[in-house]
Formats: structure tokens, sequence, C-alpha cells
């Protein structure tokens, strides 16, 4: 019978012992008084990508990427909730959330089991600016990925009784948000910021949610997601090019180019000062929201605020969660956050407290946005976030879905081809 893993352990200890005592007196310990350095981080490089388009428009962004047996790919549209007629918020996100419930061909079961069989899946979701259908499989079977969202994009049908009951969960979701004091300020802020344009932001209604029609969820489809409104997005270990050019043909070039809805073109109104207060009787914390408009990812100043807006209120080591939370107590959630749209952006410092310390935790944040506009932060805080942020993004493009993410980005707001690897 062999000895218990514990006696195992033991018996390893006493035999690495001896080859302690040989090691050289005058070893170099390290100096625990100092943090190590950190290494400089490795320069990120996007795989050799190409790219081309259809003569229907649609563009296409082939990248290779080896190192694994998978494919993901992104069909991306500028379609997203900014583009929602003001009579109907919320027209984006059904379009999405309905899109593979069902085609000509296929069931949403089918289009589930079909996806499933090739080690992957297919949905699609809606931002701010784009709709995007996103898939990812097995690399062996790429050319079936691309059957299956070229069907979803093309042929939606959108049966009548999955639209019942996206409306009726939809409904219940919506009043379990509006029972959220965060949403509502964020709602609130959005009017606030940008009155009656787009990127307000408007959340769905249960009037607009009731309206819903599969007819109208149709013509959005028709009218939004056309070939030369989006761009194709394939990563992975792919088939040769010409293979893969020629299936991309095949599956979506005979999809009709069109003429485009004009979108809002309502100017952005200029920045005023205001404070709104929303009574909740009954509530036992405060939420605060204090923002701003913010700025595109193509403003000189888009990295600094990427990196004061960390300082600030970026995480567990931000000024405010230092302060407000762990120091005065006077919150569990505090942060700040920017939202950069294709046109302008949102930034805001949020914190919900309770109400007896409301006042004085309203002084707390507003002292640290004054700081952070009058004093330049220290020469730690900056080095640390810069390392901070520029670990995180290199994690992240660690996996084909974050690349895949980041391209769509890329595509959609019209960023440079460098921009990921210009990054850190």
């Amino acid at each position: 019978m062999p000895a218990p893993n514990h006696f195992c352990l033991l018996s390893l200890g006493f035999c690495l012992l001896p080859l302690l005592y040989t090691l050289p007196a005058a070893a170099q310990q390290p100096d625990l008084t100092k943090p190590p350095d950190t290494p400089p981080l490795p320069a990120f490089k996007l795989p050799p990508f190409q790219e081309s388009s259809l003569k229907n428009g649609l563009r296409i962004v082939l990248v290779e990427d080896p190192r694994f047996p998978l494919v993901t790919a992104r069909l991306a549209f500028n379609a997203g909730t900014r583009f929602d007629p003001a009579t109907q918020p919320g027209l984006s996100e059904a379009t999405a959330s309905l899109l593979t419930e069902g085609t000509k061909q296929r069931s949403s079961r089918q289009l589930a089991e079909e996806a499933a069989s090739i080690g992957g899946a297919v949905n699609a979701r809606s931002g701010p600016e784009t709709l995007t259908l996103s898939g990812n499989a097995l690399s062996d079977h790429t050319l079936k990925l691309l059957d299956l969202m070229a069907d979803v994009a093309r042929n939606a049908t959108f049966p009548l009784d999955e639209v019942k009951l996206y409306q009726q969960n939809r409904k219940q979701q919506l009043l379990e948000q509006r029972s959220q004091s965060e949403f509502l300020a964020d709602e609130k802020l959005g009017e606030m910021l940008f009155g009656k344009h787009p990127y307000s932001l408007p959340p769905p209604t249960p009037e607009s949610i009731d309206k819903l029609t599969p007819e109208m969820l149709a013509a959005n489809r028709d009218a939004r997601l056309a070939p030369n409104n989006a761009v194709l997005i394939l990563l992975g270990r792919l088939p040769s090019r010409d293979t893969l050019l020629k299936s991309i043909e095949a599956r979506f070039g005979s999809w009709a180019k069109r003429d485009l809805p004009q979108a809002a073109t309502d100017a952005i109104p200029a920045p005023t000062k205001g404070i709104s207060l929303v009574d909740r009787p009954g509530s036992v914390q405060a939420d605060v929201h204090i923002g701003h408009q913010g700025i595109t990812r193509l403003d000189p100043n888009f990295f600094p605020l990427v990196v004061g807006n960390a300082i600030l209120g970026g995480g567990t080591a931000s000024r405010l969660f230092d302060d407000i939370r762990e120091k005065k107590g006077y919150a569990y959630s505090v942060y700040s956050f920017h939202q950069a749209y294709k046109g302008a952006g949102r930034f805001a410092a949020v914190m919900q407290v309770r109400n007896e310390v409301a006042g004085d935790a309203l002084k707390a944040m507003t002292a640290h946005l004054d700081k952070m506009a009058k004093e330049p932060v220290t020469p730690s805080e900056l080095s640390n976030v810069k390392n901070y942020l520029s670990g995180n993004f290199v994690m992240r493009l660690e996996r084909q879905e974050g690349v895949a993410n980041e391209l769509v980005n890329m595509k959609t707001m019209g960023l440079p081809n460098d921009w990921l690897e210009k990054y850190t």
C-alpha cells in the first residue's frame, strides 16, 4: 500500500535539505524593502492581416493566427442603439436579440445545434454604435460557420412566438432595471448631457417594446444590416486565402447593396451645468453621478483621459476607492468611467452612498475631481497605472475574442490600422 501523500512531501523535503547547505554563503539576497522592478512589456504585434471588399461593399478583414485550431468571426454593422428612431427606442437591441431565433432555413434550435456540432456558437448583440453578429468554431469548420452567419444576417425571420416571448421577458427586465437607482441615474445623466440627441441612448419603454412586430424587426434588418454597412472579420487558423475569399463570395456576394437610411444629424448640444434630483421615497442610499461629455478615441486627449480616469476611479487602487470607500467608509461602490463613441463620449464619477453621509461624500468626490484638474498626479501613480493598463491590454489580446473585438472597434470607429500596436 503506498504511503500517504503527506509522507511523500516530507521525504522530498528531507532530500532537498543537503542541497540547500551546498549554496554559497554569500548568495545575493533580495532587497525586501523595495518592490521588484516591472520588466518592460513586450510590444504587441498584430498578426498579418489582409483587407479586401466585395462588389456589394462588404469589407473583409482576414487575420491569420495559427496558434490554435480555432476561428473567431465578427460581422459588424453600423446599426447600434444610436440609430434607433426616436419613437422606437430599443429597436436595435431587439433586432440583435431575435436575430438568431430562426431563419428561412433553420429554427432557433437548429441554429444552436449546428453551431454546437462544429465546436462553436453564433449570437448577436447591440451596443451604442454597432450591432455585431459573432461566431466561433473549430478551424476545420470555418466554411460551415460562414454558412450559419450568412443565413442569420440575411434570412432571419423573427418568428412571432419568439417576439412575444422577448416582449414579455424584456418588460420584466425593464421593471427590474427601473427599480435600481444606478440605472435611473445613468438614464438621467445621458438625458442631461445629450438632451434629445441619440447619444443620450434612451432605454426601451414598455410602449416601445409592445409595438415590436416581426415586420418591424425585418424592416430594420433590411434597412441597417446591409453589406455596404458592414465589415466581416475572420481571425484564426484560416483556410487558404483564395479558398476563403471564394467561399465568402459564394455566401455573401449576392447580398444586395442598399441605400442606407439617414442617421440623425442633430448637433450635439453644448455642455451646460446642471443638477438633477430624483426623489425615490424609501431608498436607503443615494446614487450620485457627476459627469460631462467625453471625447472620441481619435481625440489627442483620449489617452491622457484613459490614464487619468484609471487613477481617479478605475479600480481598487484608485483615489476614489481608496478614500471614499476604504478610508471614509461612505460607499461600497465608487468608481469613474469613460465611454468613447464614434462622435462623442461620456465621462462620469459614480457612487452609491448611505443617505446620512451623502453630503460629505459629494464634497469628497468633487474635491477629487478638482484635484485631478489642478494638480499633477504623482510619478508612482502615473507609472503604476500605465503598467496596469498596458498589462491588461496585452492580456486581453492573448485571446482571439479580445483581438476580434478590438478589430471591430478599429473598423467601425474609423481608427488607424496601427491602433492596437501603438496602444501601449
